[in-house]
């Protein structure tokens, strides 16, 4: 997007055409104005169409230009905090709504994708967690036993059965998770903006809101060429925020990430890498991720900004992994590249803020969008419509705060990846 073949890599490639849109031009007026046209403002939309409530959203840039065009694709359920963690974190009353209702929207997921018939290549056989080393072993034990003693569809793979499934024998075992799956992101938030203007939503992309006012017991949003009054405000901005609600980008650290994406693997290079397209990563603190595209790309990741030096030191590190990973690739070369930015809240868990009255959002996904995201859209919907107590939502009321050292805590993230990589695979 904006001549930045880095900006959205793949996905921008192989994505379905955006709809239509123009920038917003003149006042209008409406019942919800949505702000921010990812996973959240989007499903949120959506939603709102479907109940007949009228709704306008306003992106800043082009749909799907933050992390909801730019992430790995994969479909998770619950967020990084080991379930019996998020209680302790929320208190028992949110922290069991936050797990049921994020445990759960994967599903989701699916059946908007199917509903709506949105062209994602959508993959329903499951995620990989993949352990490295015993520690690794002992971490995704640990999830899996509390998961499944909340009921999800988890188990543990043995180091054989994991290495069959992936073409690497580098694991010593991986937690197979069977509500997730991948996606191709950018096609996805594309086709959601697709299903809601098909249920009577108004989308604008070009138009970033800069300031805002009361309106009697509304509100006025208003961008360069117009302004929208309506009498809730949705703000999905997330950690890519600018304008009034910058405070979401600044209670969250950036976490770069990166991918890099192969040419087309051969049928028999297909057959023993990915063959049932699971979506992986492992246990490592600078963890790797990678998947399979419906072309047969390898789509390999880590922590890392494609800039500067970073660029030549992650592209050669990625080159060494995937060497030791797959051997059987030989020397691969890379076809796309591309990176993002993961908000990171300070305890890892999401907020919810009533900025105003009538004001509301959720942020702070913590590298978890895909299904968090659809899911808040759908929540924030049924809340506005009056279908949902702010009491009852899956996250308390809290107060945005701006993180301490944030700057400091960026460059260290940045340079820390390009020193462990570097350094990396080597041997």
């Amino acid at each position: 997007m904006y001549n930045d073949p880095r900006s959205h890599g793949l996905w921008e490639k192989t994505a379905p055409p955006p709809p239509q849109t123009s920038a917003l031009e003149g006042d209008v007026t409406t019942d919800v104005v949505i702000v921010g046209g990812g996973f959240t403002g989007l499903s949120a939309a959506l939603h709102l169409a479907e109940r007949g409530i009228k709704c306008i959203v306003l992106e800043g840039k082009e749909i799907g230009f933050g992390g909801a065009g730019r992430n790995v694709g994969l479909i998770n359920g619950g967020m990084w905090v080991m379930p019996k963690q998020l209680p302790n974190v929320l208190g028992p009353v949110y922290g069991d709504r936050l797990l049921d209702l994020l445990g759960n929207a994967p599903f989701l997921v699916r059946e908007i994708i199917e509903k709506h018939e949105i062209a994602c290549e959508l993959e329903k056989n499951g995620t990989l967690h993949c352990a490295v080393g015993e520690a690794g072993l002992t971490e995704i034990r640990e999830r899996c036993d509390q998961w499944a003693a909340r009921g999800a569809p988890v188990r543990i793979l043995s180091a054989e059965e994991t290495a069959r499934r992936i073409g690497t024998s580098g694991y010593m075992g991986a937690l197979l998770d069977e509500r997730a799956g991948t996606l191709q992101p950018l096609a996805y938030v594309r086709g959601l903006a697709n299903a809601a203007l098909k249920a009577g939503a108004i989308i604008h992309t070009a138009s970033p809101v800069h300031a805002t006012e009361a309106n009697g017991e509304g509100w006025t949003v208003r961008t360069d060429r117009g302004s929208v009054s309506a009498g809730w405000i949705i703000v999905a901005t997330e950690a890519y925020s600018q304008g009034p609600w910058k405070i979401i980008r600044e209670e969250q650290v950036y976490l770069p990430y990166f991918n890099f994406a192969t040419r087309p693997l051969g049928d028999n290079l297909a057959k023993s890498v990915l063959p049932g397209r699971e979506g992986c990563w492992d246990t490592k603190e600078i963890l790797s991720s990678f998947r399979m595209d419906k072309a047969g790309r390898l789509v390999f990741g880590s922590v890392g900004a494609l800039r500067n030096t970073g660029a030549s030191v992650h592209r050669a590190w990625a080159k060494r992994a995937l060497k030791r990973l797959f051997p059987q690739l030989g020397d691969v070369e890379f076809e796309c590249e591309w990176y993002g930015q993961i908000g990171m809240t300070d305890n890892a868990v999401p907020r919810f803020h009533r900025f105003a009255k009538n004001v509301v959002g959720f942020c702070g996904y913590n590298g978890r969008g895909i299904a968090p995201g659809t899911t808040f859209g759908k929540t924030l919907a049924a809340h506005v419509a009056g279908e949902i107590s702010e009491s009852d939502l899956p996250l308390p009321v809290s107060e945005p705060k701006a993180q301490s050292f944030r700057a400091l805590k960026e460059a260290y993230y940045e340079a820390g990846a390009q020193v462990a990589h570097f350094a990396g695979e080597r041997f």
